[in-house]
């Protein structure tokens, strides 16, 4: 009973402090983001590395003397805070020219699809007519899109997006200024050895894990986003960049996300095209690519490494999208595999982690 108590007591916590823990999740992601861009240059860029700053006395066979190992040790410590800063500056230059990519080319784009949602508003209401005229069907006018809805949300939408930015970017930079200090609060949370053993494994587990499936999802997803705009801007359709980057974003939320990123340019097409053969193949070739590259390729990239249910998957996708809206839906996939390695390594939760599981094989236990 006091489980469920506490299981409710910390849903409605996430609820209704959704203003702040959606901010410091999108942070948190960032920082990790940037923190495995840069290790990833420390690895491709070894012009600084340790390895390669011992002095040529060394080199001859001629031990370093007393006088000379604390200015090697400088040599190594330079060094290594030049590399480091070096991968830094790089890892921020990526992320920023990503940014301004969008802020240059996605941007305006979206501003001229929203500039055409009145004229959309009127297509629709002629594909209702034609429709109706056509099948004998009688359409309700409520369902039909409200394109004066649409702009004042996405208006409020912008605005509420320019506050939480601002919260992410402090999130951000203090997390930055006491990277530092996390393994000493660390190793101070856990003085003891088994405890420390335990929860260093579960957080190597969750980085490995994390790492790979934001790795093959960005490529998976970086991939159908390219295949799909050479594919809509061959057919000549409009905004073939905005719809691209939906489908990119969009790849990241399991199933509804596919199926919306398609059905979008889809319909787009319909209702502004006047060859059906155009709406035809373009819905062919979008359809076939998402099951070229998400349903053939990257099961084959991510094997059971994740090892989750599906039905879990499904489950958890509705749970943190009713709970935080599609920032929940976003994040589900690797907060699930968080919750499922942590489960895994505590008697009373390993329960949990096989019916999250695939087939019912969960990790061992550490640290004991």
């Amino acid at each position: 009973m006091n489980s469920i108590i506490i299981f409710i007591g910390a849903i409605g916590i996430l609820y209704v402090g959704r203003t702040i823990f959606i901010p410091l999740l999108i942070a948190a992601f960032l920082w990790y983001l940037l923190n495995a861009i840069a290790a990833y240059y420390r690895k491709v860029l070894p012009v600084f590395k340790t390895e390669i700053l011992p002095p040529p006395i060394q080199k001859r066979g001629v031990k370093a003397t007393l006088r000379s190992k604390p200015i090697i040790c400088a040599l190594c410590k330079t060094g290594n805070f030049v590399f480091d800063f070096l991968s830094f500056l790089l890892s921020m230059a990526t992320f920023g020219g990503f940014v301004y990519a969008f802020v240059t080319h996605i941007r305006p784009a979206f501003a001229g699809l929203v500039a055409r949602l009145p004229e959309l508003q009127e297509r629709f209401l002629m594909l209702q007519t034609y429709v109706s005229e056509q099948f004998g069907l009688d359409i309700d006018t409520s369902v039909m899109p409200d394109t004066g809805a649409m702009i004042s949300s996405l208006g409020a939408s912008v605005t509420q997006f320019s506050t939480v930015l601002g919260l992410v970017l402090v999130y951000i930079l203090f997390m930055y200024i006491e990277q530092s200090t996390f393994p000493k609060k660390f190793s101070a949370l856990f003085p003891e050895k088994n405890q420390f053993s335990k929860m260093r494994y579960i957080l190597k587990s969750i980085d490995d894990n994390m790492k790979k499936y934001m790795f093959v999802k960005t490529f998976i997803s970086a991939l159908t986003a390219v295949s799909s705009y050479l594919l809509m801007d061959y057919m000549g359709l409009e905004f073939a960049g905005v719809w691209a980057f939906i489908i990119f974003i969009m790849n990241y939320i399991p199933t509804f996300g596919t199926i919306i990123a398609v059905t979008l340019p889809i319909l787009y097409s319909l209702i502004t095209g006047t060859d059906t053969n155009q709406t035809i193949m373009i819905a062919s070739g979008l359809i076939g690519v998402q099951i070229l590259f998400s349903n053939i390729i990257e099961p084959k990239m991510t094997g059971k490494t994740l090892n989750l249910s599906t039905l879990a998957i499904l489950i958890n996708l509705v749970f943190w999208g009713m709970l935080w809206g599609p920032v929940g839906m976003f994040f589900s996939v690797p907060l699930l595999v968080a919750t499922f390695i942590i489960a895994s390594q505590f008697d009373s939760t390993r329960w949990v982690a096989i019916l999250l599981s695939a087939n019912g094989e969960i990790p061992e236990k550490k640290g004991e």
